[in-house]
């Protein structure tokens, strides 16, 4: 009996020394349930409120740092426009200018004040111009056909060449140079006649194409000389220029002005090389001047 109240007492003394101990320490903490652990239902999330979708904003054009965009008024418009078409007038100024530089500068290192006695000159070529109601020849017509004679008379060439307009029978210019030529003492038969030189580019041509001038002196005024010389160079021939200008001449301003013009439509016609209105048979320039006459002395 003693043993049993033994083995009891030393139970109850360990259990109140257990108790002891578990009172002493701090209880461990509680791991909270997660979706795994068991017996603990999962708490559903509300659904979110969808945000309202804003619309994007218009992208403004990237302006220049320190630079506010500015809105042109009407008047800076029109300014605008007008220097584009002052420029533009400008450029086309330019080619003009630059085409009668050309021509000029060309042109004029033929011009003489003297032929050389050895140039050997197939003809001496004068260039028509206008002639009076009556048939007379102007002024400045007359100035060309005496430069012409003198030159003649110096040897410079044999014969004379004489291009203008016949195109009509009320309107004749070779005709009145001829008869003029002949009153200043050249025979007929040493003067030429190209009645189809309505102008100064025909007149070059037909002189190369029909007459075969090779070399020779031309004689007109000094403003329409450049631009004769520069389309005989053109056309491979072999010329001086002498100017007829010997007096002032009624609206040479007007002549100056459309000779700028002229000189572009040559330098042009030069390159491009159009056929003249007329060419016609071969004259032989070193031959007799009456055949082309409009009639046979």
């Amino acid at each position: 009996m003693k043993t049993k109240d033994r083995t009891n007492d030393k139970t109850h003394i360990d259990s109140v020394h257990e108790m002891t101990q578990t009172a002493g320490e701090p209880q461990a903490e509680q791991t909270p349930l997660t979706e795994e652990t068991p017996g603990k239902e999962e708490t559903p999330e509300k659904p979110e409120t969808p945000e309202k979708v804003k619309k994007p904003k218009k992208a403004r054009k990237p302006q220049k740092a320190g630079k506010p965009e500015k809105k042109q008024t009407p008047r800076q418009k029109k300014t605008r426009i007008l220097v584009i078409i002052l420029a533009a007038l400008a450029v086309l100024a330019l080619i003009p200018l630059t085409i009668n530089i050309i021509v000029k500068t060309r042109g004029g290192k033929h011009i003489t004040g003297k032929v050389p006695g050895d140039f050997g000159a197939d003809c001496i070529l004068v260039l028509g111009c206008g002639v009076r109601p009556d048939g007379e020849p102007s002024d400045m017509l007359v100035d060309r056909i005496r430069t012409a004679v003198a030159l003649y008379e110096e040897g410079v060439a044999p014969k004379l060449l004489m291009s203008g307009d016949h195109g009509t029978e009320d309107y004749d210019e070779v005709n009145a140079m001829k008869a003029c030529a002949v009153e200043m003492g050249v025979p007929p038969e040493d003067v030429f006649m190209d009645h189809a030189g309505f102008s100064t580019y025909e007149s070059i041509y037909r002189a190369k194409e029909v007459f075969g001038v090779k070399k020779c002196v031309v004689v007109t005024q000094k403003y329409h000389l450049y631009r004769t010389l520069y389309l005989c160079e053109a056309f491979e021939i072999e010329a001086l220029g002498v100017s007829a200008s010997l007096r002032n001449y009624y609206a040479q301003t007007k002549r100056d002005v459309r000779e700028v013009v002229a000189r572009c439509k040559d330098f042009c016609f030069s390159i491009v090389k159009p056929l003249p209105k007329y060419l016609g048979e071969a004259i032989d320039i070193t031959g007799d001047g009456n055949v082309t006459n409009d009639t046979m002395d």
